[in-house]
């Protein structure tokens, strides 16, 4: 029996989108081909804990979802490469937090081999320390809870699903601490 891609008109889920990096067309997402949607995640630096998440389509820019990812109470705020130009956005304005984008794969490659291109590398590799917290929480989602690829239609079942997905990661996550807590 195969399984339905379609709604009952017969048409793809308007609320998904695809998005085409480059000028191929992949049928895997690790290769530059998304069709759906895509989770963003605002995640705690010292914990590692997730504290908002907004569930958008594939074809949104990472850039747009930013500010409902955001708190408030960030002094810091690290990104990847994706988010350059992030603290000129309109909506950053009133936002006192300093924003630490990495550098472009191709720029940083680029460095000189002098103390201050070294310098500017171990800054890079600081940054990435610090963004990998957002990448262990997606691995916990991805691996722990087999959420590699969604099976529902609609960015509100899907959203819905996320949240539950993001709350037991962050369960996963704390289990140590909450163990201890527990016996003490």
């Amino acid at each position: 029996m195969r399984r339905r891609r379609k709604n009952k008109g017969g048409k793809r889920d308007p609320e998904m989108h695809q998005t085409k990096k480059g000028n191929q067309w992949y049928h895997r997402y690790a290769e530059g081909f998304a069709y759906g949607m895509k989770v963003h995640a605002g995640v705690d630096k010292d914990s590692g804990l997730i504290h908002s998440v907004v569930v958008t389509a594939g074809n949104v820019h990472d850039l747009t979802p930013v500010a409902e990812l955001l708190h408030g109470d960030e002094q810091v705020v690290y990104d990847d490469a994706g988010y350059q130009g992030i603290a000129k956005r309109p909506e950053m304005a009133g936002n006192g937090a300093e924003f630490r984008v990495a550098m472009r794969p191709g720029k940083r490659r680029a460095l000189p081999h002098t103390p201050e291109g070294r310098l500017l590398d171990l800054i890079e590799t600081a940054k990435a320390h610090i963004r990998s917290k957002v990448e262990h929480s997606f691995r916990v989602i991805k691996q722990q809870f087999g959420f590699q690829k969604t099976r529902l239609l609609g960015l509100a079942k899907n959203r819905c699903k996320i949240n539950v997905l993001a709350a037991l990661t962050n369960l996963f996550q704390a289990r140590r601490q909450l163990l201890e807590a527990a016996r003490a």
